[in-house]
């Protein structure tokens, strides 16, 4: 028996007339399981439009294994679908409504745009309800990784939805569906022609709904694409004002996420901004939940868009005040921009931050204020004990480098030669290095005035190596200027070298050796020789 009635469907599936189409539906209410479930699955292999309406007038009673049948035959059923949408019948098209989003069927969406634009539809809530559900599952599919054998190409769908959307725009002036533009900032890319037509004209019958929805809008599409007008460079002014008005949560976390990921790309944009709402009604609550990140990008929005002053630096000191680390830096950095007693009280403060972080951010613009004693200050944090503050203080008193101090050192008295030298040497961590390059060059009065600053400055011991080797210079001033040099060294090494220029042939020479060896208590087993020789 079963075997006849499969060939009987298959019989009838291969015909098609509308007396077979009223049997089979006939089917669909059989008392007998297999006969009906036949019958459904006939039905949807055939292309008669009129067991496809049946179909779509009974969906609301089909249980989840008959909602899998039809989905498996979906592409058939979209005329049926498309034909309920723009009926009268109140069943058949929330029906197609539910089976548009059931089956992600996008070919339905210029349907609902069309029946939308139907006046006094009955329907107008669940139509764009629907319209809206249906492209937002758009939005996923083309988020989404590309999959072999995807039931759609979402990119050629959008294309096609694009095209039906900005018809219906261009007869909004009749219509007046909010749904259509809702659906459209949703599907449109940021360089749509459509969205910069109505943006950059503000007598377009759409331009205030538009911007009220790009305003409003918290569905991820929606604030993508207003992130991605804020990355082209010809960005409408109407777009940049809506970005810099919305305080939801969800989108200022989204811009201040692409403002730290891509800030070279969004930075032209940035500075067209005129004002950032959120930071200029201090909306702290906000603020004080953005992470680390946020808040660093929250700095670097206000501080390079237009926002009035007074608002970014209301901004900054709450981030000095209760920000999370990145936070604080960054506000710390920013305190460049701010002038007069309010912000130098400000950095003098942030000096004294427990966070290391915040004390190298705010060192670099420290003395730029002219704030009395800045430089000692400067200077004692040469000795604080995180690597970063040292190397701020450093940077700051750049002016104290070893190179500098070269090319004043003949201007200078000795007690000026002395405390600047000493500065230097803390300042600088190439002292050593670049005192022993000098030693080393070809012109006799870099390497004396060398030998000089070694000896003043204790740094012998760090140019020991050079020190010795300039015992056998050609000139016995240098030769006894860095045996005199030697005596601030105690190695083995330099007590012998002293101990064998005892025997030089300049007298000058040996009586320095013969004072360094004094000085380290290490003398000579006898008097110097006073042997003839240079003076």
């Amino acid at each position: 028996m079963s075997t006849g009635l499969e060939t009987t469907f298959r019989v009838l599936a291969a015909t098609e007339t509308d007396a077979v189409s009223r049997l089979l539906i006939e089917g669909l209410d059989s008392p007998h399981a297999a006969i009906r479930r036949m019958a459904l699955e006939t039905i949807l292999a055939r292309r008669n439009l009129v067991g496809h309406r049946e179909i779509v007038s009974r969906l609301h009673r089909f249980d989840a294994s008959w909602q899998a049948i039809v989905r498996e035959n979906r592409d058939r059923m979209t005329p049926a679908l498309r034909e309920a949408l723009v009926g009268d019948d109140r069943q058949a098209w929330s029906n197609a409504c539910t089976a548009a989003v059931w089956f992600r069927q996008y070919d339905l969406i210029p349907a609902l745009v069309g029946a939308l634009e139907e006046p006094g539809h009955p329907g107008v809530e669940l139509l764009s309800r629907t319209l809206l559900e249906l492209v937002g599952l758009l939005g996923e599919d083309l988020s989404a990784p590309e999959e072999p054998g995807r039931h759609h190409a979402p990119e050629r769908v959008r294309s096609h939805v694009l095209g039906s959307l900005e018809l219906s725009v261009g007869r909004y002036a009749v219509h007046r569906r909010r749904a259509v533009i809702e659906t459209l900032v949703d599907v449109a890319p940021p360089d749509a022609a459509v969205l910069r037509e109505i943006l950059a004209n503000p007598y377009h019958p759409v331009f205030l709904v538009l911007v009220d929805v790009l305003s409003r809008g918290a569905r991820p599409a929606s604030i993508g694409l207003l992130l991605g007008l804020l990355e082209d460079p010809r960005a409408p002014s109407a777009a940049l004002s809506v970005i810099g008005r919305r305080s939801d949560a969800a989108f200022v976390e989204a811009l201040l996420a692409k403002i730290g990921r891509d800030f070279s790309a969004v930075a032209q944009n940035l500075r067209r901004i005129e004002s950032v709402t959120w930071a200029s009604d201090g909306a702290w609550g906000l603020i004080d939940r953005l992470d680390e990140q946020s808040q660093r990008a929250a700095v670097r929005l206000v501080m390079t868009s237009n926002t009035p002053r007074d608002h970014a630096y209301a901004l900054v000191e709450r981030l000095l005040d209760r920000g999370k680390p990145g936070g604080r830096q960054a506000a710390a950095e920013a305190l460049d921009e701010f002038y007069g007693s309010a912000a130098n009280a400000r950095a003098l403060h942030a000096l004294e931050d427990a966070d290391p972080g915040v004390r190298a951010a705010v060192i670099p613009h420290i003395r730029r204020r002219g704030i009395p004693g800045a430089l000692a200050r400067l200077i004692d944090m040469l000795d604080d004990p995180h690597p970063a503050v040292c190397s701020a203080a450093r940077e700051s008193l750049g002016e104290f480098s070893f190179q500098n101090f070269l090319i004043m050192f003949q201007t200078l008295d000795e007690e000026r030669r002395r405390s600047t030298g000493e500065l230097v040497k803390r300042v600088d961590p190439q002292v050593a290095s670049q005192l022993a390059a000098e030693m080393e060059s070809q012109v006799r009065r870099r390497r004396l005035r060398a030998l000089a600053i070694a000896q003043l400055l204790d740094l012998s011991r760090q140019v020991e190596a050079s020190l010795l080797g300039l015992l056998h210079d050609e000139d016995h001033v240098v030769r006894a200027e860095a045996a005199a040099c030697l005596g601030q060294c105690r190695s083995p090494e330099s007590r012998d070298a002293l101990l064998a220029a005892l025997d030089d042939r300049s007298l000058t020479v040996r009586e320095a050796a013969q004072r360094s060896l004094d000085q380290r208590g290490e003398p000579a087993a006898g008097p110097v020789a006073g042997r003839s020789g240079e003076g």
